[in-house]
């Protein structure tokens, strides 16, 4: 859920919610936090385990109120026996901290790309001072969530440099949401087409194959691929997808959607706060034939 829309003052070249580009997208003020509470309660009716909440603003300094705000919000949801999930820009130790003792699961800062590429995506912010919340974030002993864009005129080179970036952190990171642009008219790269599928499919692919614990997601972009392809993904190695009734400006898979398609292939949702089993050695011997029962998996579902 988009808390605060607009306004922002980075120039993230792929971004509506940036100020420095005229997307017609309107600023508004942070949601209160019974509204928060209402969206909350009805994805997890609907089968979320997660609940993802976005600010559009560059940091935290300065927002007292609005940490008191987002800090009601977390505990709210945790009192529903849902995981929460935060990104609300750069970060420092202590707010991590308040934000951890409010019942914060997660914590999103994505690297976007490559430490090579990032400069002709973004100026505002630099490629460490993302890396230094990620570390805030960590130390603080929240999960960390940090991911990519595909498809922002990056090279497959680029690809590879984000994942050995985010595999050689001190830690896997708990989750890797991988997106692909959703060109946005008024943006530098609102003339963009979406990127191949086969350079997505072997990106969620790779993640899988150098973070084996780390639960990947399918996030922005979903929407444009077909059924077969999200399984393709699944089967590929993510495990898990934003659903509900909007990303934070673009268009999402729905509930009912993402259920159909779920049953159809044996998928069911992750429970709160349960982690994936990690695959078998792939030295271990060959288990016997299953039924198509046995073989469902599960899918952590996020509003």
């Amino acid at each position: 859920m988009n808390i605060k829309t607009g306004g922002c003052s980075e120039d993230c070249s792929y971004c509506a919610q940036s100020s420095k580009h005229n997307t017609g997208l309107k600023a508004t003020k942070m949601s209160p936090v019974d509204e928060v509470l209402t969206k909350a309660r009805n994805a997890k009716a609907n089968g979320s385990t997660r609940f993802c909440m976005g600010a559009a603003w560059r940091d935290m300094r300065g927002r007292k109120t609005s940490l008191k705000n987002v800090k009601q919000m977390i505990t709210g949801i945790r009192e529903m026996n849902m995981e929460v999930c935060v990104t609300l820009g750069m970060i420092d130790e202590h707010q991590a901290k308040e934000l951890k003792e409010a019942g914060l699961t997660a914590y999103n800062h994505n690297l976007d790309t490559s430490r090579e590429f990032y400069p002709t995506i973004i100026t505002t912010r630099s490629y460490d001072e993302r890396l230094k919340t990620l570390s805030h974030v960590r130390d603080a002993g929240i999960n960390v969530c940090s991911g990519g864009i595909l498809g922002l005129g990056e090279s497959d080179a680029d690809r590879i440099g984000l994942l050995h970036t985010v595999s050689s952190l001190p830690a896997h990171p708990e989750s890797f949401p991988v997106n692909a642009l959703v060109p946005i008219p008024g943006t530098p790269l609102g003339d963009r087409k979406m990127i191949p599928f086969d350079r997505l499919l072997r990106t969620v692919a790779t993640a899988r194959i150098v973070m084996p614990s780390t639960i990947v997601r399918l996030a922005a972009g979903r929407i444009a691929l077909s059924e077969e392809q999200q399984v393709a993904c699944f089967q590929a190695g993510a495990n898990a997808v934003f659903t509900g009734e909007k990303m934070l400006t673009t268009d999402c898979n729905g509930w009912d959607e993402d259920r159909a398609m779920f049953d159809r292939w044996g998928y069911y949702p992750m429970k709160s706060f349960e982690k994936p089993a990690l695959k078998a050695d792939a030295t271990a011997p060959t288990p016997p034939p299953v039924s198509p029962e046995a073989t469902s998996a599960p899918v952590a579902v996020n509003a």
